[in-house]
């Protein structure tokens, strides 16, 4: 099997509020609604986003939120892609969005989704610009 053609088609993400945990995504990272998914009885059960050619499925669950610190077995983190000079309009608004900046390295700021998920911005290779705490 030829491993270049290879790609990711998705990753799943569980919530026990899809559409707030959706918007966040939308919103904060600017995201696009690909797809909404019902239960027979018509309840919601998942909501899909376009990851520039993934896709993030938000998918219903009723476990309550596994809240990761630091590297975890299993996935921990979320992470997106920005020029250094928008690092600091994104972390503005992640903040709005009420996702504080938890930790900031040289190239990448952490904070939380509205579940408790890891989500990162992170310019690499490239440092972000200015002083970093």
């Amino acid at each position: 099997m030829e491993h270049a053609s290879l790609r990711l088609h998705h990753l799943a993400l569980g919530a026990r509020d899809v559409e707030r945990v959706a918007a966040f995504y939308r919103d904060v990272f600017g995201l696009l609604e690909t797809a909404r998914h019902h239960r027979p009885d018509g309840t919601l059960r998942s909501i899909w986003l376009d990851l520039g050619g993934a896709t993030l499925m938000v998918e219903a669950s009723f476990d309550a939120p596994r809240r990761v610190e630091g590297v975890a077995s299993g996935p921990f983190l979320l992470a997106f892609r920005a020029p250094a000079a928008r690092i600091s309009e994104l972390e503005n608004t992640l903040e709005a969005a009420g996702a504080a900046i938890e930790l900031r390295t040289e190239y990448t700021s952490y904070a939380r989704d509205p579940e408790g998920n890891r989500v990162a911005i992170s310019s690499y290779p490239e440092p972000s610009a200015g002083p970093r705490s």
